[in-house]
């Protein structure tokens, strides 16, 4: 049975089979957006919060999941310190909705453990008795912004499968191309998807992100068939963005006139000025179906 089946079974046994709206989809159904890289250490933490934290400001209802389930760093960088996470939810001393957080401008956050091993890689019966508790997490949302794991281990890809939307994270490191395209290959040749969207973070120049943008595109025409890669912008280096992590503070926040936080904010307007797709790609359905209420 695979999770689009075992969701059906639980909106049953729930009783929950009609649509609510949310967003401005116009299949009414929250923008699910994952930040991945296959690498670590390119600042995909700081660009999902970042980025909530500006479309929380906008007016928007943000969840940020964090999905690096053994090696959390959301709450880290905000400077939250959570009783408890999914880690107690697993465990069935709670429910998701007993482990939310609220976090800068309004944003809620969904914490996960650390330095708990057998959180990194789930099996399958977790995986469904994880669908089966975000059925009780409602709520209407705009977005979920899925923080994934580096790597390319098994939660890595369940997480990143499960979310309509998928923004790869791409530094000038030589590993970073390397890492961004072996998780591009994997998804599309093993799992058929096709369409991603390709951030540069930084960089010293626009023209710099084109570089490594062009690049990228240029061994994925090469040796991948169908591929789309959907050039989404650029973050510059920034000093700002350093001291806000070590005083644990988001930039936008912080600084809103630096560099990286009018960039963040041009972001958080594009994405929101966005109409979702009907059609969606990949294999898993809770998060848009039931993780929000329906």
């Amino acid at each position: 049975m695979n999770q689009a089946d075992t969701l059906e079974k639980i909106m049953a046994e729930t009783g929950q089979k009609s649509m609510r709206n949310y967003g401005d989809s116009p299949t009414g159904q929250p923008r699910v957006i994952s930040v991945t890289s296959g690498k670590g250490g390119v600042g995909k933490t700081n660009i999902i919060t970042n980025l909530g934290y500006c479309l929380a400001v906008m007016g928007k209802e943000v969840l940020i999941l964090d999905a690096d389930l053994n090696l959390a760093n959301v709450d880290v960088l905000l400077g939250l310190y959570p009783k408890y996470n999914l880690h107690h939810v697993f465990l069935g001393e709670k429910k998701l909705r007993e482990i939310l957080l609220n976090g800068p401008g309004g944003v809620k956050i969904l914490p996960a453990s650390s330095g708990i091993m057998e959180m990194g890689n789930l099996n399958e019966e977790q995986k469904m008795f994880f669908l089966s508790e975000i059925t009780d997490l409602g709520g209407q949302l705009d977005f979920l912004l899925i923080d994934t794991a580096a790597g390319l281990n098994s939660n890595v890809i369940y997480f990143t499968l499960a979310a309509r939307e998928r923004i790869i994270i791409l530094t000038p490191e030589p590993t970073s191309l390397t890492d961004a395209y072996a998780m591009i290959k994997v998804l599309s040749s093993k799992h058929e998807i096709k369409k991603f969207r390709i951030l540069v973070n930084s960089v010293n120049s626009k023209q710099e992100a084109l570089t490594v943008y062009q690049q990228l595109t240029k061994v994925s025409d090469r040796f991948l068939e169908s591929i789309s890669l959907d050039y989404l912008g650029y973050l510059p280096r920034d000093p700002k963005l350093t001291r806000a992590v070590r005083s644990q503070q988001l930039v936008a926040a912080a600084s809103p006139e630096a560099p990286v936080s009018k960039m963040y904010a041009e972001l958080a307007r594009k994405l929101a000025a966005e109409k979702s797709e009907p059609i969606m790609d990949g294999n898993i359905q809770f998060f848009w179906q039931d993780v929000l209420g329906i």
